[in-house]
């Protein structure tokens, strides 16, 4: 049985280097739609079903961060790579904010770009091949293949990034979680604008479990994260 080609929208205003890019990756077997401004990226999303989004900061009509959150309501798990000629601290971050799983700052190698692209794709397939997990914290019930956690009635959709990493501090629950460990599983690497991300989403998941005193997510001082669960 053959593989599926992966279908990927690649929103650049930037014609050559949009069709560069665009070719490249076809060149590597996916199949690329290529958008000029983020209007028509907003259009064609509505159409289609993507398994991931290359989307340019700066463009036209409707830039990449309001169209990311635009994808986030209609789907909260297709994986979003940023690219941006800026390398503001500030942007990265608000890319992250929006649920981004990777950002790349221009100039870029063809060759990085497709070794991102690739990286997610592996986790994405790797959590879909998982069996279904239920871990419960406290009072909570938290469901990883839906991305879904449950109090009571109340039930919260998590990002992909808020999903990978409360997984990880769930499988090791009352133990310290390296911080390095955890930006080399969902991240891929270690760089410090990853960790300063890696921190707003830990600031996220605190504010998604407050509904149960007795669960915290302590920062255990150059080390990395502790989620600490009542014992049974």
């Amino acid at each position: 049985m053959t593989e599926e080609k992966m279908h990927i929208m690649l929103c650049e205003d930037d014609g050559n280097l949009g069709s560069l890019l665009c070719e490249y990756l076809q060149a590597k077997g996916y199949i690329v739609d290529l958008l000029l401004d983020g209007e028509q990226g907003y259009k064609a999303f509505q159409k289609t079903k993507y398994d991931l989004c290359v989307l340019d900061v700066m463009m036209p009509k409707k830039d990449g961060f309001t169209l990311a959150q635009d994808i986030r309501m209609m789907n909260a798990d297709t994986p979003i790579v940023f690219l941006t000629a800026k390398n503001m601290k500030e942007d990265i971050l608000t890319g992250f904010k929006l649920g981004a799983d990777d950002y790349l700052t221009k100039p870029f190698s063809m060759e990085e770009l497709l070794f991102r692209i690739e990286a997610i794709i592996r986790r994405v397939k790797g959590k879909k091949a998982k069996e279904v997990t239920l871990y419960h914290i406290g009072k909570f019930t938290f469901d990883t293949p839906k991305q879904i956690l449950s109090i009571g009635d109340k039930q919260t959709r998590l990002t992909t990034k808020e999903c990978e990493l409360l997984t990880l501090l769930c499988s090791h629950q009352n133990q310290i979680l390296e911080r390095n460990y955890a930006l080399m599983t969902i991240w891929g690497e270690n760089t410090y604008f990853n960790a300063r991300s890696m921190d707003v989403y830990i600031t996220k998941l605190r504010k998604h479990l407050k509904d149960d005193p007795d669960i915290q997510i302590m920062n255990i001082h150059g080390k990395g994260y502790k989620l600490v669960v009542p014992e049974e």
